[in-house]
C-alpha cells in the first residue's frame, strides 16, 4: 500500500504551489450574490422616486408653461392657472426626501457590508477562499459604493429637470413660487452633491461596521454622524465656502441666499440680525406700532426711519450664479472624506486579527 503523503504550507510556499488569487470578477459575483437584496432595495426606492419626479414633473412644466402663457396675467382665469402651478409638487419640492436618503442608504446598505460578517464570524471563512482580506475589502465597498453613487446621480439628473420651473427666467409672473437654489434642500438635489454625499454616507457606514462589528450599533453610529454632518454643513459651513457679498441696506438679489443682516451706528454694531420691535420702538415710535407677531405694523417706511437716525443697514449674502462652485467645493470635499474613510475601513481590516 502507497501511503498518502501530504505536504505542509511551508512546503508549499516552497515549491511555489500557492494557488493563483482569484480573479477580481469573480469577487464582483460574490459581492452581487451577497448583497442584491440590499441593492434591489434601494434601486426600487430610487426607481418609484424618479418615476414620481417624472410624472409630477411633467405636470409641473406643463403647467409651468400655461401659466407664463396666459394673458392678462391680472385675469381671474390666469390666476387660477398660476394656482394650479404652486399646488403642484410640493411633498417633493421641499427636499426632505431627498435630504434622508444618503444617510439611510450609509446605514442600510454600508454599515452591514463589514458590520455582519464580524458579527458572525464568516470573515473567517472569507479570508480563506484565495482573494485575501484587503482585496476581499477593497472590492466589496468599491463595487457596492460605486452601485449606489451611479444611482443616486441618475436620480440627481431627473431632479434637475423638476426644478427648472422654479428657477426659469424670462415671462414669469411675481404669483408663481421660487425656490432659492441655495437652500439646503434644493441644493443638495441637484447637481453633483445628492451622489457625493450618498458615497459619503456610505463610506461613514462601512468604517462604523468595521470599527464596532456589530450591525445594529452600526446603524445608529452611521445615522447619528451623517445626520449631525449634514446639519452642520447646510446650516452653516455651506455658506462660508466662498466669502459673503455686502450690500447696504435690505436689497439683496431676490435670488440670493440671505447669510446675516445688522446694523451700525457711529461705526458700532447695535444689531445682529434684521431690526427687532425693541430697536424701532427706541428710535421710531411712530412706526413701531405692535403688530399681530410683536413687530412693527406698516405704518411709515421703519426701515427709512432708521436709516434717518443714522443707522446703516447691512446684508452679506451668496448669491444664486454661486451655485455650482458651491456645488463642486462640496462635492469634491465629500469625494475626498469618503476615499479617506473608504482607506481606513481598509486598514482597519488589514490590521484586525484574524
Amino acid at each position: 500500500m502507497t501511503a498518502l503523503r501530504t505536504m505542509s504550507e511551508p512546503a508549499l510556499v516552497e515549491q511555489g504551489a500557492n494557488p493563483p488569487p482569484l480573479p477580481w470578477r469573480r469577487m464582483a459575483w460574490v459581492t452581487w450574490r451577497q448583497h442584491r437584496t440590499a441593492l434591489i432595495a434601494v434601486l426600487a426606492v430610487l426607481g418609484a422616486l424618479a418615476l414620481c419626479l417624472w410624472i409630477v414633473g411633467v405636470k409641473l412644466h406643463h403647467a409651468y408653461a400655461a401659466a407664463t402663457a396666459c394673458h392678462p396675467a391680472s385675469s381671474a382665469a390666469c390666476g387660477a392657472v398660476v394656482a394650479n402651478f404652486n399646488a403642484i409638487g410640493n411633498f417633493l419640492s421641499n427636499g426632505v426626501v431627498f435630504l434622508v436618503l444618503p444617510p439611510l442608504i450609509g446605514a442600510f446598505v454600508g454599515a452591514p457590508i463589514l458590520a455582519r460578517e464580524f458579527e458572525a464570524g464568516t470573515f473567517r471563512y472569507a479570508w480563506t477562499q484565495g482573494f485575501g482580506r484587503w482585496r476581499w475589502t477593497v472590492a466589496k465597498l468599491v463595487a457596492l459604493g460605486a452601485a449606489v453613487t451611479a444611482a443616486t446621480g441618475g436620480l440627481s439628473v431627473l431632479a434637475s429637470w423638476y426644478y427648472q420651473p422654479y428657477f426659469a427666467s424670462g415671462r414669469r409672473s411675481p404669483a408663481l413660487t421660487t425656490f432659492n437654489p441655495l437652500s439646503p434642500g434644493v441644493f443638495v438635489q441637484r447637481g453633483v452633491d445628492f451622489a457625493a454625499w450618498t458615497l459619503a454616507a456610505f463610506a461613514i457606514g462601512a468604517l462604523a461596521g468595521a470599527l464596532i462589528r456589530r450591525v445594529v450599533p452600526a446603524i445608529v453610529t452611521t445615522l447619528a454622524v451623517g445626520g449631525l454632518l449634514a446639519v452642520a454643513t447646510g446650516g452653516w459651513l455651506r455658506m462660508r465656502y466662498l466669502t459673503p457679498l455686502v450690500t447696504r441696506g435690505v436689497n439683496a438679489p431676490a435670488s440670493a441666499r440671505i447669510v446675516s443682516q445688522w446694523g451700525s451706528r457711529g461705526g458700532r454694531v447695535l444689531f445682529t440680525g434684521p431690526p427687532t420691535f425693541p430697536i424701532y420702538q427706541q428710535y421710531c415710535p411712530a412706526q413701531a406700532g405692535l403688530g399681530k407677531f410683536g413687530g412693527p405694523t406698516s405704518s411709515g417706511n421703519p426701515l427709512q426711519c432708521l436709516v434717518q437716525h443714522g443707522f446703516t443697514l447691512w446684508t452679506s449674502y451668496q448669491p444664486a450664479s454661486r451655485f455650482w462652485a458651491f456645488q463642486w467645493i462640496e462635492g469634491g470635499g465629500l469625494l475626498a472624506l469618503s476615499v479617506v474613510l473608504i482607506a481606513a475601513t481598509v486598514l482597519v481590516v488589514r490590521r484586525r486579527p484574524a
